[in-house]
């Protein structure tokens, strides 16, 4: 059986591994890896760490040309959040202005892999995402109508 120690991917472990390490996990560590993959499933995590993956060391003010349309201070509390997991390093150099550089770990861009081909199955459906989203939003802009009484004889 694979321990925790000895596990570097997903890929290596068996269905009952899985099922294993899952089980053994006391509430608090299921939070954990709730918490981590909330973070990282959120509007700007991913794609500020996928932008240090690729281009860094960033200065933050690259960082916040790179994730558009991110505040100031939402990219200030995203970079935090991912220091606070590892997945990013944060580096001052002592200079006029101060100089702070940030920086994926080896564990972010392992993440970015790992998380990467479900980025790519994304935007392979991805006219299946946009065809079943107007078919939805035709189907409920009908029945809105419907229910409202406009349009019926």
């Amino acid at each position: 059986m694979a321990t925790k120690e000895k596990i570097q991917s997903i890929r290596d472990l068996t269905p009952q591994e899985d099922i294993s390490l899952c089980s053994s996990m006391s509430d608090e560590q299921e939070a954990v890896i709730r918490d981590v993959i909330s973070r990282v499933a959120d509007k700007w995590s991913l794609w500020a760490l996928s932008e240090l993956a690729q281009h860094g060391p960033l200065r933050f003010s690259r960082v916040l040309e790179r994730v558009e349309g991110v505040s100031q201070k939402s990219l200030t509390a995203t970079l935090r959040h991912l220091e606070r997991d590892g997945l990013i390093t944060r580096t001052v150099t002592a200079q006029v202005p101060i100089r702070v550089d940030y920086d994926a770990t080896d564990l972010g861009r392992a993440m970015v892999l790992e998380v990467h081909p479900l980025w790519m199955w994304a935007a392979v459906n991805l006219d299946r995402f946009t065809k079943s989203r107007r078919t939805y939003d035709r189907s409920q802009e009908r029945r809105l109508r419907a229910e409202a009484g406009v349009g019926t004889n």
